[in-house]
């Protein structure tokens, strides 16, 4: 049985313990310990890493009573190590894991919502909730757990004897026997075996970074404490550099958008009229009977297709309209009444290294090994 000495400190960065067993593993050495404060992967939170008797401690994990250390490099059993843990990515899991609590706390106490699913990865901590939330009831429950995070009250992990845990109330994912170890932070109280702050006031910030419907509930992406401050200041330097391209100050963005939104509609709006106006010049323009290549730089896909289309109708005969995009060459290929352009089309896409489709009447794509000028040559041979 390994002594877990995290759970009565979980800042106990450095320590001593004898060497019980080592044994070769997958990737490393198996090394057991009489005691440890190396957490190991569970409850939704990451192992400790760090190193121990100069080794290097690559993964943590229990297995029965035991916590197991995989080392790069094997420990005498025996022996008396020191070891010393990954204080960074320690207090940055305590973050999260404190404030994914006060943040469960807050949804199940406004809205009845459990959680169902929790992760420290990275970037984010991923939750799961059993039931659909707003955007408003979101900013509600993160609003009341930063309230909790800045009243920096204590957080406390204790195990109650069995009559005290039978008359406490306290969120569970599942049903537990034996001894129960729970955690109170910020209003909120959980069965939970994972390392915590001392106190709320030490998470600093709750940011809810996204959300999205899963499984009848949602799926929250969330950062605490260091990881909160990165993705707000990460955020802020992202709407000021918009800010700089829309000519706007962050908090008028939306604005802006909605003004230069406005403009690009009507700026299509001109140029579809634009191009039906083209197409119509070039159909007007257009010899009866006889295949047409309409060179229209400058043009979009619609654009060609609109023009393919009016001269093929005009003269009763193919049109081949061409400009540069795609590929290399952009194409629109029309048929007239009653034709089939699909083998040319696949013609033109063999010659020219070309991609693309469509149906009878119409075809479209590009060509990444062709200019105008060879392609109407090629045309005029079909």
């Amino acid at each position: 049985m390994t002594e877990p000495l995290y759970e009565a400190n979980a800042y106990l960065q450095t320590f001593t313990a004898v060497v019980t067993g080592c044994a070769p593993a997958p990737g490393g050495w198996a090394v057991t310990l009489d005691r440890t404060a190396f957490y190991p992967e569970g409850g939704g939170q990451p192992c400790d890493t760090g190193t121990l008797g100069g080794a290097r401690v690559l993964a943590v994990h229990a297995a029965g009573g035991d916590i197991v250390h995989l080392c790069d490099a094997p420990l005498e059993a025996g022996r008396t190590v020191a070891g010393a843990i990954d204080w960074a990515a320690r207090l940055d899991a305590m973050q999260q894991h404190t404030g994914e609590h006060i943040l469960s706390g807050a949804l199940h106490r406004l809205f009845g919502a459990e959680n169902v699913g929790f992760h420290i990865g990275s970037p984010w901590v991923r939750m799961d909730t059993s039931i659909p939330l707003t955007p408003e009831q979101l900013a509600e429950a993160e609003a009341a757990a930063n309230d909790a995070v800045r009243a920096d009250t204590p957080v406390r992990c204790y195990v109650p004897d069995a009559a005290a845990l039978a008359a406490t109330e306290y969120r569970s994912k599942k049903t537990l026997e034996g001894p129960v170890r729970l955690v109170e932070a910020g209003g909120d109280r959980c069965a939970c075996c994972g390392t915590h702050l001392a106190r709320t006031g030490e998470v600093g910030l709750v940011k809810i970074v996204s959300y999205q419907h899963y499984k009848g509930g949602m799926r929250l992406a969330v950062a605490c404490g260091r990881r909160a401050y990165d993705a707000v200041a990460a955020a802020w330097a992202d709407a000021e550099a918009a800010g700089r391209l829309l000519s706007a100050p962050v908090g008028r963005l939306a604005e802006a958008a909605g003004h230069l939104r406005a403009g690009e509609g009507r700026a299509k709006q001109r140029l579809a009229a634009l191009q039906n106006a083209l197409a119509d010049a070039w159909a007007a323009a257009a010899a009866p009977g006889q295949l047409c290549t309409v060179q229209a730089d400058g043009a979009d896909g619609d654009g060609l297709r609109r023009i393919a289309m009016a001269v093929a109708a005009a003269s009763g005969a193919p049109c081949c309209a061409l400009a540069p995009g795609g590929q290399g060459l952009a194409y629109a290929l029309a048929a007239g009444p009653g034709g089939d352009v699909r083998a040319a089309c696949r013609a033109l896409n063999e010659a020219f290294a070309g991609r693309g489709g469509g149906k009878a009447g119409f075809c479209q794509g590009s060509l990444a090994g062709a200019d105008a000028a060879r392609v109407r040559a090629f045309l005029r041979q079909l």
